[in-house]
């Protein structure tokens, strides 16, 4: 016998029906306005929707960065994106300098095997482009069953690569059917600002914000897509903040190219302001890009809106203030970048989107779980509810409300950039390959529980 979702409304990325739903094993077996009992389990799903679980692109667990290593790994992290409807992350595999793309994935499969909860792929973060790392790609993508690298434009003298290297990653990435993301900011007019600032005795948070201004991410998103549109590759933008970035990514799809975007829950509800917050809990907020004048909110939910950003992941990237974030206590620039975002990516999206009008249903959907799972090589596996698909369910009750807070979050983390929200819509259950998970506020599933997914070769996809 199986599993009888009955009495929801199962909402795709296309439709939105009554319907019950029968899980068998791992997968869905059968949707239908009604589906008689005949002993199967069932569990009671009226008045709530039926999204498909959550695929957060964009997640940052257990990684190093700044001198101190995030708060949250794959045990607490994943867990957290489970309280908050999220049944897949894709998190970033960070390749150092001088070893091997592999050496990078052997270490975070380290990192989540036995931990994870919910399922996991990985992207992999590029340290360094020898020839040797270049020529390792295909190989990554043929074997490994990671599709998708990340280059850096920022993080001067560290992590930012020069257009060359840029291009000829593009250009071998599209050939093996990889997709290539960006962190689009200009690094060499940061690094001025930024060493300026400092020289000045600028060191509160706001000078974060105020030395990477919106035009150097503008600049280079713009860069960044005309690099693919020459070597004929596919491009993804990561956390896109502001309306000179996205606009970039609009006029290139307007020209037919296959460039994509991402944006996240902080850059809709959270703005430059909240840095100067007192005693430095404006350093809760030091992420990169940074977070922009609230006039670039209404842009970013207009491209949300009409799919000209096709993705929404969390950028989780959890920092305590207390002994982490106050490494840059005297130096904004000494500030580990990120925030924690995992468990509320979904929640702040339906709230502010769905409730208030923004976005439909079907768009909500798209952009929290099937369009990542498209870009990624994820579905139908993953991003949809369908027969023959993994059950990935979340039974989402509309009706609730509640605050956000560090008091009752499940991540591992002193702070929330969230603290106060009131939002409406909570996951009731939540169901991962046909296996419940999180029951109302319990954690009923286990640690490790969590598969490795492989992602296909990226396709253009019409999103």
């Amino acid at each position: 016998m199986g599993t009888l979702i009955q009495g929801g409304t199962v909402v795709t990325a296309s439709d939105v029906v009554f319907a019950d739903v029968l899980i068998e094993g791992r997968e869905v077996i059968a949707i239908a306005k009604h589906i008689e009992e005949k002993g199967h389990q069932v569990v009671d799903a009226t008045g709530c929707y039926l999204f498909p679980g959550g695929v957060d692109p964009h997640t940052h667990l257990d990684m190093p960065f700044g001198g101190t290593v995030t708060a949250d790994d794959f045990r607490t992290g994943t867990k957290a994106a489970a309280f908050g409807g999220t049944t897949t992350v894709i998190d970033f595999a960070l390749h150092s300098k001088g070893s091997t793309l592999r050496d990078a994935l052997t270490t975070w499969h380290q990192k989540a095997d036995g931990k994870a909860a919910i399922d996991y792929a990985f992207h992999v973060m590029v340290g360094d482009m020898r020839q040797e790392v270049m020529d390792e790609i295909p190989m990554i993508v043929e074997e490994e069953g990671v599709t998708s690298f990340k280059l850096f434009m920022a993080y001067k003298n560290n992590l930012q690569v020069d257009d060359e290297t840029l291009f000829r990653v593009l250009r071998v990435a599209a050939k093996a059917g990889a997709l290539v993301q960006v962190h689009a900011e200009n690094g060499d007019v940061i690094e001025v600002l930024v060493n300026e600032a400092l020289a000045r005795g600028q060191v509160e948070p706001k000078y974060h914000a105020l030395t990477r201004p919106p035009e150097a991410e503008g600049e280079a998103t713009e860069r960044a897509i005309r690099l693919a549109e020459i070597a004929g590759a596919p491009l993804y933008v990561v956390h896109v903040t502001c309306a000179q970035a996205a606009d970039a990514i609009s006029d290139a799809r307007k020209r037919g190219l296959p460039i994509y975007g991402e944006t996240c829950p902080q850059y809709l509800v959270c703005d430059v302001t909240d840095y100067d917050r007192p005693n430095f809990v404006g350093a809760k907020y030091v992420m990169s890009p940074p977070l922009r004048a609230k006039s670039n909110q209404a842009v970013l939910w207009g491209k949300l809106r009409n799919m000209e950003l096709q993705s929404f992941g969390s950028d989780q990237c959890s920092f305590n203030l207390k002994g982490q974030k106050e490494l840059g206590l005297h130096d904004f620039s000494k500030i580990p970048n990120g925030s924690p975002t995992i468990e509320d990516r979904m929640a702040i999206l339906y709230h502010y989107g769905v409730i208030q009008g923004q976005l439909s249903l079907q768009k909500f959907v798209a952009l929290t779980s099937t369009n990542p799972a498209k870009l990624f090589g994820l579905y139908p596996r993953k991003g949809t509810i369908a027969i023959g698909c993994d059950a990935d369910i979340v039974v989402w009750d509309p009706s609730v409300e509640r605050t956000i807070s560090v008091e009752t979050h499940h991540m591992n983390v002193d702070n929330s950039i969230f603290e106060g929200m009131r939002v409406t819509g909570i996951p009731k259950y939540v169901f991962l390959r046909g296996t419940l998970i999180v029951d109302g506020n319990t954690f009923v599933g286990e640690d490790g529980f969590g598969e490795f997914q492989r992602c296909e070769r990226f396709s253009n996809v019409s999103l």
